[in-house]
């Protein structure tokens, strides 16, 4: 009996298998360093850390930041729940270094990170422990800026962030957040970095952020009260406790891009035997010139351009049917050039365009041509038999005649014809206008092929007149054409354009076009009003959820109004446009000029038809960093491996978040109200 018990008892044990245990939350710690963190006089070439578990680095080399930078980066990496930094420069006599981490260091296990931990140590007598903190944005959409450099300068001149390393950085976290330690007393400039080539100053093509106001750093001491109650609530003890927070620690960048791009000549090429392309490296104000080497005889109006509006890229459509057939077009091109120095200089350069057909090409060229030939023989014989067969008074049979017919008509082949379309058609929208576009540079449109009805209950009725017509969208692009004409909501219209009553520069026409277009009703709209406190010029962009702009209106006396939105979700960004040229303009660092400042609607906005939408927007109410909506955040933080679990530990997880914070226990830092004098203001109002 009890054998068989034992026997039954063991194999219950060996079902299944044994439960993992809860999962484990809590980030790796600290339990011992080599030097002992804030120590003094380091003489050696190695940090140790050791934690209470196995650990691994993860994105190192955009984490991780040695400060003051050393020439050769120290090497570091963990074994087992040891990580060593191991320096192979010689470090400075009486200097506080920081190695700051960020959040790259994580368990094996679960991956649970140890957020913002650093170490410092001083090869002096003493060690540095000032600090200061804040946040890096982009400055046209308000994106968090992650992982980029923030750093600072003791040197007040302008050329110390363009010529000397920063002297003390740090890197932003997945928030855009940053805390530049170990600071000795003093007066700095602090800037934003996104160093590409890694030589901790600035290049001008670079993202950079600078304030131009200088950082104090300093502490101030407060206080906090806890009050400790007694089983039945009744206050037993209020417990007093002082608390160092280290300022500025509200400092806001705002990252921007000075937009510099070298001029010269990036591609060129023929990419058919009609056109020549052109890429430069950067906008130029004015087109390059031109003159044709070979062939030596041809047009002087030889071209029609197609460009964009910056004239970067440059399509020259050939028009001269001669310069069309030549094998080889060699053009002398003056154009302006950055030079060694830096400067734009006006230069000349020969260019060869060759032009080859492909293959597929010249096969199907070959073909078709053996078809006509073929073709044209074939009905010369038809021809000849039935002349021959008239002389003696006969008649070719019915299937010979039939025959005869369908190879006298016209080949499509051997006349192409101009491709042309409506770019909207169908149902469009209130107020769209009606754009032709067509697939080769425009010669000319006759006004009188051109026919637009809008129907009357059953009736069409023409609404066009002699003098309306179809004109160039803009001197960008000769093949795109609008007929300016305001459609009425709840409308059907029709236009009809004859056949050949367009012609390109090649001669082709089109053929018949003829299309209805249903406009709108009112009622499948939507309307937005705002007032807004706004008293200059500025401008507002409706976004979609992609944050792709559908429109843009200005900001007229406080007040925003965009009609006949259709349905949909929407987020809105308001533009200050300190310039008053209706975008977004970049600054300029040598200049001393911040980027325009940007805000955004911390809403989505529901659309929904025959709707109106009318609210009050403060745009320095919400904390900068908190306005954009998170649904169209692109730079978001590490998501957590498990949402559910992570969303039942929220309460534990703040309350961790709260303990780390150092700098400054229990102050909520925002950044509000003017971009640009907002870290002025609040550094007097923190004195």
């Amino acid at each position: 009996m009890t054998v068989a018990v034992s026997v039954i008892l063991a194999a219950c044990a060996s079902i299944g298998s044994p439960e993992g245990g809860p999962r484990d939350y809590t980030p790796p710690q600290v339990v011992k360093t080599s030097p002992e963190a804030g120590s003094v006089n380091f003489k050696g070439q190695k940090v140790e850390i050791i934690f209470d578990e196995i650990v691994n680095l993860k994105d190192q080399q955009k984490k991780v930041i040695v400060s003051p930078a050393p020439r050769t980066q120290p090497l570091i990496r963990t074994v087992g729940k040891k990580l060593t930094i191991e320096f192979r420069d010689t470090l400075l006599d009486n200097t506080t270094y920081v190695i700051d981490f960020s959040n790259a260091i994580e368990d094996n296990n679960e991956g649970n990170q140890l957020d913002g931990y650093s170490f410092a140590f001083s090869t002096g007598d003493q060690i540095d422990t000032l600090a200061v903190s804040g946040i890096v944005l982009r400055a046209n959409d308000l994106e968090p800026m992650q992982h980029v450099i923030v750093g600072l300068h003791s040197n007040l001149d302008d050329t110390a962030f363009t010529n000397i390393p920063l002297e003390r950085v740090s890197r932003t976290n997945d928030l855009g957040k940053f805390t530049v330690r170990n600071l000795k007393p003093g007066i700095y400039h602090i800037f934003a970095l996104n160093d590409v080539d890694g030589d901790y100053h600035m290049a001008r093509t670079e993202d950079i952020a600078f304030i131009d106001e200088v950082i104090v750093p300093r502490t101030s001491e407060y206080t906090s009260q806890d009050t400790v109650f007694t089983y039945d609530r009744k206050v037993d003890t209020i417990m007093t406790a002082t608390h160092t927070q280290f300022l500025p620690n509200d400092l806001l960048l705002c990252m921007f891009n000075e937009g510099y791009r070298s001029h010269y000549v990036k591609q060129t090429s023929r990419p058919a035997d009609n056109k020549l392309y052109m890429l430069f490296g950067a906008p130029n104000d004015t087109l390059p010139q031109l003159d044709v080497l070979r062939p030596a005889e041809h047009q002087p109006d030889w071209y029609r351009v197609e460009r964009t509006m910056d004239n970067d890229s440059l399509i020259y459509w050939i028009t001269d049917s001669a310069m069309i057939k030549t094998d080889t077009i060699i053009v002398a091109m003056t154009y302006l050039r950055t030079d060694s120095a830096d400067l734009l200089k006006q230069v000349t350069d020969t260019i060869r365009f060759g032009y080859r057909k492909p293959s597929s090409q010249v096969k199907e060229e070959e073909k078709k041509a053996k078809e006509r030939e073929e073709r044209d023989k074939r009905l010369a014989q038809l021809l000849e038999k039935q002349e021959k067969a008239a002389s003696q008074g006969k008649e070719l049979d019915e299937g010979e005649l039939e025959e005869i017919k369908e190879l006298q008509r016209v080949d499509p082949n051997d006349n192409p014809k101009l491709l042309m379309d409506l770019a909207k058609s169908g149902v469009i929208d209130v107020g769209d206008s009606i754009i032709l576009k067509f697939d080769a540079p425009i010669a000319s449109i006759d006004p009188n092929g051109v026919h637009l009805e809008i129907q009357r209950d059953t009736v069409w009725i023409p609404i066009i007149s002699q003098t309306a017509r179809f004109k160039p969208i803009d001197d960008c692009n000769p093949m795109r054409y609008w007929l300016p004409l305001n459609t009425m909501p709840d409308s059907t219209y029709r236009i009809t354009i004859d056949s050949a009553a367009v012609t390109s520069v090649y001669g082709l026409c089109n053929v018949k076009l003829s299309k209805e277009l249903k406009v709108r009703g009112l009622e499948e709209y939507a309307n937005i009003y705002f007032k807004v406190n706004v008293t200059g010029d500025a401008f507002v962009e409706l976004l979609s959820s992609g944050e792709k702009v559908e429109r843009t209106v200005p900001v007229k006396n406080g007040t925003i109004e965009i009609l006949n939105v259709k349905p949909s979700t929407y987020y809105m960004r308001l533009t200050i446009d300190t310039n008053g040229n209706g975008k977004w303009d970049t600054g300029n660092y040598l200049q001393h000029l911040q980027p325009e400042e940007v805000y955004y609607y911390p809403k989505k906005l529901r659309l929904r038809a025959n709707w109106d939408l009318d609210e009050n927007w403060n745009i320095y109410e919400t904390a900068l960093d908190l306005q954009k909506p998170d649904e169209i955040k692109r730079n978001k933080p590490e998501q957590a491996k498990n949402k559910v679990e992570k969303k039942q530990n929220k309460k534990s997880n703040n309350e961790d978040e709260e303990d780390q914070d150092e700098f400054g226990a229990g102050i909520t830092n925002t950044y509000t109200g003017n971009k640009y004098n907002d870290v002025k203001n609040n550094r007097l109002r923190n004195r």
